[in-house]
Order: structure tokens, then C-alpha cells, then sequence
């Protein structure tokens, strides 16, 4: 007889939450609810973009994603890897989740490659090859929350910046060889949007089918069209369940369900 797999929760979170104090709390409380097996994944955009000011350096953004540089690189390093995720570690530590602060460097987690150049440029882009599923069992194995920040590797020693929802994603597929995946994108609404001027009105679920009419008609905003590809491509993998919404959809079944 197949053993039942345990249940594990990937839960990613937005620069919006990263940003506001009172969000921040809001988020961390409702994750130390969370008793079962559970990894944490965060970027930190808004943080990297503000210190680039304060730098003098130019942010380039393409389509809602970052253009980086060498100089940028550097800057997201020091954001993702360092404030952004130690701020967390140290407020989740506050309410007794052992976390452990990763990038996709540390013990070869997620490796990458850097992005082909087609019609744009990224620069220092990562595009998710490889996650090492069984050491990250290991870790979770052991008690530990995995924080993992948006920096990856490409194994011959160079840092790239990969998207925080493409890591959530990848992650979600890679561990479902071991667990039972719930996948959770945590943003500032409660859910997909019906429309951008009313927050009290969101989609309860959305299908594959909806998804490419909603895009057709333009009732999605550009910034939530990533996160939902990255839902279906994680479906497809065979995630159980992926939600998006506040961080209310963390331990209730609230929020946007999306659907094949």
C-alpha cells in the first residue's frame, strides 16, 4: 500500500508585504499558525529599487520584471539575501519558527541558468533548471522552515536574480515528489481582482479556460498574469492546491483557488 504523503506549504510573499510593518505582522502570525511542514519564499523589488535611488543607479524594468546589471545584481544581493531576508528570519524567530534564511547558492538548492538573450536583455537573470528536492527534505525533515530569497546560482560560480513566483512554482513541483503541495501566492488583496478599482470583489476561482479569456479581455492586471501562470504550470505538475490572496488564505481556504 502507497504511504500517504505528508502535507507541506510553500507560501510566497509580495514587496507590498515586505514593505508595510502591519502587513508584515499580519503575515508572520498567521504562518506561525501554521503547524504543518512549511517553506517560505520572498523577493524584495521595491527594497532593492529604493536603495538603487539612493545609489544613483538606474532601475530598468521590462514588462514588470527587472533588468539586471552588474551594478544591479549586486544591489538585489544585498536586498534579497541580506535585509529583506534577515528581517524576516529575525521577526519569524520572534514568534518560534526555526527558519533558516537560503538562497538558491547555499547547499546547491536551486541552480540556473542565465537567460538567453532574445528580443530583451535581462542581464543577470536566472531561469530555474535544477531544485534539489531530497536536501530540502532533509531540512524540513528536521523542524526547519526554509526562507529562500529570489538569488539563485549556476553552479560555475555566478549569482543570478530569478523571480520570486517562478521559485515558489519550481519549488512547489520539485517537493511534490515528496509531499502533499500547497501552493499559497500572499499578496496585498484578497484575491484575483474581477476589477482593479474594487477590492472588495474577487474571481473565487479560476480555471485554465477563464485565465486565457480573462487576458483576452483585459481584465487582468499585468502583475497578477505571472503569478497565475505559475500556478497552472504548478497544477500541472501535480501540486495539490494553489491559492492567491492575503495572508488570510494561509490557514483558511479563502482567497482565489485556481483550477486546471
Amino acid at each position: 500500500m502507497e504511504r500517504t504523503k505528508k502535507p507541506l506549504h510553500i507560501v510566497k510573499i509580495g514587496g507590498d508585504i515586505l514593505d508595510n510593518k502591519d502587513r508584515l505582522s499580519a503575515l508572520i502570525e498567521e504562518f506561525s499558525q501554521l503547524k504543518e511542514a512549511k517553506i517560505l519564499v520572498h523577493g524584495g523589488g521595491k527594497m532593492a529599487s529604493a536603495l538603487s535611488t539612493k545609489l544613483g543607479l538606474e532601475v530598468e524594468m521590462h514588462e514588470g520584471r527587472r533588468i539586471t546589471s552588474k551594478e544591479q545584481l549586486e544591489v538585489v544581493c544585498m536586498v534579497y539575501a541580506g535585509l529583506a531576508n534577515k528581517t524576516l528570519i529575525s521577526s519569524m524567530q520572534a514568534k518560534s519558527i526555526d527558519a533558516l534564511g537560503l538562497s538558491g547558492a547555499d547547499l546547491n538548492l536551486i541552480q540556473a541558468e542565465k537567460r538567453a538573450v532574445q528580443t530583451i536583455d535581462y542581464g543577470f537573470a536566472g531561469d530555474i533548471v535544477q531544485v534539489n528536492s531530497s536536501r530540502i527534505k532533509d531540512l524540513v525533515d528536521l523542524g526547519v522552515c526554509p526562507v529562500f530569497c529570489a538569488i539563485t546560482h549556476d553552479n560555475k560560480g555566478q549569482l543570478l536574480n530569478t523571480n520570486a513566483d517562478t521559485i515558489a512554482s519550481s519549488l512547489a513541483v520539485a517537493m511534490s515528489a515528496h509531499f502533499e503541495v500547497c501552493l499559497k501566492f500572499v499578496f496585498t488583496h484578497e484575491g484575483v481582482l474581477k476589477d482593479m478599482q474594487r477590492s472588495d470583489a474577487i474571481f473565487e476561482e479560476i480555471n485554465s479556460t477563464d485565465f486565457v479569456q480573462l487576458k483576452k479581455d483585459g481584465v487582468l492586471s499585468q502583475g497578477i498574469i505571472p503569478k497565475l501562470t505559475n500556478a497552472f504550470d504548478a497544477l500541472q505538475e501535480k501540486v495539490q492546491e494553489v491559492r492567491i490572496g492575503s495572508s488570510a488564505i494561509i490557514n483558511h481556504d479563502k482567497g482565489t483557488k485556481v483550477c486546471l
